[in-house]
């Protein structure tokens, strides 16, 4: 089997990044915390759309932790799952949108459809 790319998240990692920027670390901690906390959204919603732009970013280690924290704020296996597919719509989406481009491109280029 391959080796991964992405290494093991380990204490001596966590703690490296933290010693190389330790105040932008501390703020984007406490920053975190305030985007996840309890507001407008519930922690569940907020946890649930992080999952989904996880999908889209395509991070490994936000799918993981995200798709534990939603669990751990009540969310669902159908929940998470139904996320991942608004992600993968969106992505999907976001593709056939910018179809125009090209179709505007093409027209652009006078270039024939079939030639």
């Amino acid at each position: 089997m391959e080796p991964s790319m992405y290494p093991d998240v380990s204490k001596e990692l966590a703690q490296k990044r933290r010693e190389l920027a330790p105040e932008i670390y501390a703020a984007f901690r406490t920053f975190s915390q305030r985007v996840f906390a309890d507001g407008a959204l519930p922690p569940k919603t907020k946890q649930l759309i992080a999952v989904a732009v996880a999908h889209v970013t395509q991070c490994p280690y936000c799918i993981r932790g995200h798709t534990e924290l939603a669990s751990k704020n009540g969310a669902t296996e159908q929940e998470i799952m139904e996320a991942i597919w608004v992600a993968a719509e969106m992505r999907a989406g976001a593709a056939y949108a910018h179809s125009i481009l090209a179709i505007d491109a093409m027209g652009q280029s006078g270039a024939k459809p079939g030639a």
